[in-house]
């Protein structure tokens, strides 16, 4: 992890409404971050919060009822800068999508035509993007599915997405999505529909691609476990903001926002069922609401008068690290994390130095 390395996507005071029969749903409220070259960047949050609306965006793939307020998008290439706001769909797909920058979705079937063979989409996707050969876009489709961990390409070229594993079909979609050599992959939970065995295979793949690639990721998860694993950085997202952001061990070894400590509460121990697992109380905001002060509020045992009045800045917490929490002014009682969570954060601590001296 470098703070020097050179910043390949850029997202600035990104502002986005939804239109409605009810009114305006003012789903993404000011997100701000950037991704640095050969590194993971994770969003990680509850369901609702803006981590998908937040890369579509990037990707141009908004629904016709969505309204971008304000804010910028700036992909800073090999060969200049572009901000990708305005930009139509048509252009982003010959110049940006799938070339420049590439997605992973959830659910492999909804990238996947059912009609077409695995090798005619792989081709196809190849041809749509470079100028060569059938040919020669059939053995670099070989050559992906080699890579990505697939034993029998050439079956598999021949075979239909339904006669295939989640887990086969992820790997299919994750060669595909690197099939123009892209800058940037985007990830939107892709090992949420899987077991927890193909999961676990998924992420390892996705990690080793990205050190033999060396290419910058962000990862979309709401799973912390998920990002102690694969991530850099970290950008925890509540109510369409990005409320707590920080280096991988800045998020998990000292979390500074309530949020994130419920966040990292909520992940299951390995005590053989024997822990009680901590769920965060209340429900997130209706966005469609105006929000006063911090939207988190209602659900913070911390909160304190003024959370409910006026929306928290993003404090420093170091070079690094940043959390919007009223708990970091400098007027504010000190306020520590639980007790159970230092000690959770502490077993973290210990597990991380095993593994990284075996």
């Amino acid at each position: 992890m470098s703070d020097n390395a050179r910043i390949v996507i850029e997202v600035k005071d990104l502002d986005i409404s939804f239109k409605s029969p009810t009114g305006d749903v003012h789903a993404i409220r000011g997100v701000s971050f950037k991704l640095r070259e050969n590194e993971v960047l994770s969003l990680v949050g509850e369901s609702g919060c803006g981590k998908s609306i937040t890369v579509k965006t990037i990707m141009g793939i908004l629904p016709e009822n969505a309204v971008i307020n304000s804010g910028s998008v700036i992909y800073h290439g090999k060969g200049g800068d572009e901000e990708l706001l305005g930009r139509s769909f048509s252009w982003r797909q010959k110049h940006i999508n799938g070339s420049k920058i590439s997605m992973v979705f959830q659910d492999p079937m909804t990238s996947l035509n059912p009609t077409m063979t695995i090798g005619a989409q792989m081709i196809t996707s190849i041809r749509d993007h470079e100028s060569v050969s059938k040919k020669e876009a059939y053995a670099r489709s070989i050559e992906l599915l080699r890579e990505v961990g697939i034993t029998d390409p050439e079956r598999c070229m021949k075979s239909y997405p339904h006669q295939l594993s989640g887990g086969m079909r992820q790997r299919i979609v994750i060669a595909i999505a690197l099939s123009c050599n892209p800058e940037i992959l985007i990830c939107d939970e892709p090992t949420t529909a899987l077991d927890v065995t193909i999961q676990n295979r998924i992420l390892e793949l996705l990690q080793h691609i990205q050190r033999d690639r060396g290419i910058s990721v962000i990862f979309i998860t709401h799973n912390l476990g998920v990002v102690a694993k694969i991530a850099d950085y970290v950008g925890v997202m509540y109510a369409g903001k990005i409320i707590e952001t920080g280096n991988v061990f800045d998020i998990l070894y000292d979390p500074k926002h309530p949020y994130t400590w419920g966040l990292l509460s909520a992940i299951p121990e390995n005590s053989n069922g024997k822990g009680e697992l901590y769920s965060i109380p209340g429900t997130p905001p209706n966005l469609a609401n105006e929000i006063t002060g911090d939207a988190f509020a209602p659900r913070n045992p911390y909160a304190l008068k003024i959370d409910h009045k006026a929306e928290p800045p993003m404090f420093k917490v170091s070079n690094t690290h940043y959390a919007a929490t009223w708990l970091l002014d400098e007027r504010a009682p000190k306020v520590e994390m639980p007790d159970a969570l230092k000690e959770r954060i502490k077993l973290m601590k210990e597990e991380g130095k095993t593994y990284a001296e075996q």
